[in-house]
């Protein structure tokens, strides 16, 4: 009779074995809550299916570039050169974390979300016509891993193996089930040619065309200059639903100019065709042309609900000079946001205070509830306003008078070991002088920037303004061999894995990767482990305040600003969809009004003889 149990409970365990290696296949995964799209879906809802295809759509890109391999360090990637490659999955832009299969046909995460299972679709094809193969996927995996961007070791790191299953089935395996963004980030890689790849060095530049698989290839390049790709006729996956509606543009070209300014008078010139705008000036008077007043030009603004994340002048924490929390914060004094946006933004824009602005995302307040608890366990290691104050950068009345400003800066400044001698300040050990260069890669931003260096000269600091070209520019972002430039980090509605690259410790240390700030702290690295963990939406959205609210109080940048829309301008032969993507502006959905083209060819000519 005492055998009964042991018999029922190892029947028990092993039906808890097989439910754990068996699972629903999917046409998607949502990291929370239900997919909007069911299984027979025909095409995203913001998308025109019955779009035209056919036409043209230039843009301008800035500085040079010398290598068509995007994946790797060395080098500067052509501009657009994504849209030759493929991914197993593709990002629906109306929901906040859903994928749908593209390379992959079906997608099954086990129940104990130890391990997802792509299988690829059979008809899958690269450019040359071989097919994609598991084989191509792992290939594509390891070499990324080990060869590609800093930012692929730390997105794949929870990943502990990759196996073939089956005739088309690639099986990733987790370290844990806690990243539960993981699955879904392994399905937004690129599938890229073990074959083409073999024999030739992954790790290098080349502006030889590489084999894609994707809706464009290239088909002409300038080196540094301009680069063109033509819409693949037979593209295998073009009716696929998340394809249709999409990619409607034949051909679309990319040129290359020196700088911001010159590429705008070349749109207003007809030299391109689309432009979007981060330039609050350039928006309100830079576009005032004849096209313009004769409405080939159009100008639209396109909300967004995308969080605008966070831009700014950071600090390089690799510096001595910048090591002081309560340096950073009087720093920050200099910038005198409400006249610069009565003066120079023509009132267009919203002060950045978050790492997650314009979302649910942001810490706003106090902390409470579940995001209070997340953030007691730290306490003694963050700044007490962390709990008592909510964030807000400095604020003055737009006038121009920011004294009260410069007091409370020089008394941080005085506390930090910094005091006036003559007209400099100098720190109280060293006598050295407090001075720094501010590195900057758009002449825009220098109307940004030398008011404040003229607001740093009246606390005695030195702040030296200088605008390079990008491929100098990035280099050195790349090196980390700067003090203060002008950053900027993206933010999704489901953040995870990509923290470890933005403000991960080990990040910090790694050549390339995006923690350009140079962030090393363990309470900002435990609260990305335990915020990529995050059972479900509420934890998520806890999480991810609890982050913001200690990284707003590292003061490692001063924020700038944003605004919650897309602003595009664009020679009026495009259409687009009625419904417009919530988290993106999808240039990819527009398409070609033939009719239109030719009327703006037509009068192109003599309204730009009148400019």
């Amino acid at each position: 009779m005492r055998r009964a149990p042991v018999i029922f409970a190892g029947l028990v365990f092993s039906l808890l074995v097989a439910t754990a290696s068996q699972a629903a296949a999917t046409h998607g995964m949502s990291l929370y809550g239900d997919l909007k799209y069911g299984p027979d879906f025909k095409n995203f809802d913001y998308v025109n299916p019955n779009a035209p295809s056919g036409g043209t759509m230039r843009y301008a890109a800035i500085g040079t570039f010398d290598t068509l391999n995007p994946f790797v360090i060395k080098g500067i990637p052509a501009a657009g050169i994504g849209g030759t490659f493929d991914t197993l999955t593709v990002r629906s832009e109306d929901e906040p974390s859903s994928e749908y299969g593209l390379v992959a046909e079906k997608i099954e995460l086990a129940p104990d979300k130890l391990s997802v299972l792509y299988t690829l679709r059979k008809e899958a094809l690269f450019h040359d016509g071989s097919p994609m193969t598991p084989e191509d996927v792992i290939w594509t995996f390891e070499t990324l891993r080990a060869k590609g961007q800093p930012m692929y070791r730390s997105y794949y790191g929870d990943v502990t193996r990759v196996e073939k299953e089956g005739e088309r089935g690639v099986r990733f395996t987790f370290k844990s089930a806690d990243n539960r963004e993981l699955p879904q980030i392994v399905g937004e890689m690129p599938v890229l040619s073990k074959a083409y790849w073999s024999g030739r060095d992954f790790g290098n530049t080349t502006l030889d065309p590489p084999l894609g698989s994707g809706p464009y290839k290239i088909e002409s390049i300038d080196p540094g200059r301009s680069i063109t790709y033509r819409r693949v006729p037979d593209y295998w996956a073009v009716d696929l639903p998340v394809s249709r509606g999409r990619h409607n543009v034949d051909v679309i070209r990319y040129d290359y100019y020196r700088d911001g300014t010159i590429a705008l008078e070349a749109f207003k010139a007809g030299q391109y065709d689309v432009r979007q705008e981060n330039s609050s000036k350039n928006w309100a008077t830079g576009y005032d042309s004849p096209a313009l007043r004769a409405g080939l030009i159009k100008k639209e603004q396109i909300p967004n609900q995308r969080p605008s994340g966070m831009q700014g002048f950071g600090y390089n924490l690799r510096r001595p000079l910048f090591q002081d929390p309560r340096v950073r914060e009087a720093l920050a004094y200099a910038f005198d946001f409400e006249w610069s946006n009565k003066n120079l933004f023509y009132d267009a824009y919203t002060r950045t205070r978050s790492y997650f602005d314009n979302s649910e995302l942001a810490a706003t307040g106090v902390p409470q509830g579940e995001e209070l608890k997340i953030l007691e366990e730290f306490r003694g290691q963050i700044p007490e306003q962390v709990f008592t104050t909510e964030y807000d950068p400095p604020k003055y009345d737009g006038s121009g008078n920011i004294r009260d400003g410069l007091r409370a800066a020089l008394k941080l400044l005085k506390e930090a070991g910094w005091t006036f001698k003559g007209e400099k300040l100098v720190n109280d050990e060293t006598g050295q002088p407090f001075e720094f260069e501010i590195l900057l890669v758009q002449p825009e931003f220098e109307r940004i920037a030398l008011p404040v260096k003229k607001n740093l000269e009246r606390m005695g600091i030195n702040a030296r303004v200088r605008t390079i070209d990008p491929a100098q520019y990035e280099k050195r972002m790349q090196t980390f061999d700067y003090d203060m430039a002008v950053v900027s980090f993206g933010a999704s509605q489901s953040p995870g894995n990509e923290l470890r690259d933005n403000f991960g410790s080990v990040a910090a240390d790694e050549q390339g990767s995006q923690n350009v700030l140079g962030i090393k702290s363990k309470v900002v690295d435990e609260l990305i482990e335990e915020l990529i963990k995050s059972p479900d939406r509420g934890s998520l959205v806890a999480h991810t305040r609890a982050l913001d609210r200690v990284l707003q109080y590292g003061y490692y940048v001063i924020p700038h600003y944003h605004v919650s829309a897309f602003r595009v301008a664009y020679w009026d032969k495009y259409r687009r969809p009625a419904i417009s993507p919530k988290y993106s502006v999808g240039l990819d959905t527009w398409w070609v009004d033939p009719v239109a083209e030719q009327s703006v060819e037509a009068k192109k000519g003599e309204v730009v003889k009148q400019q």
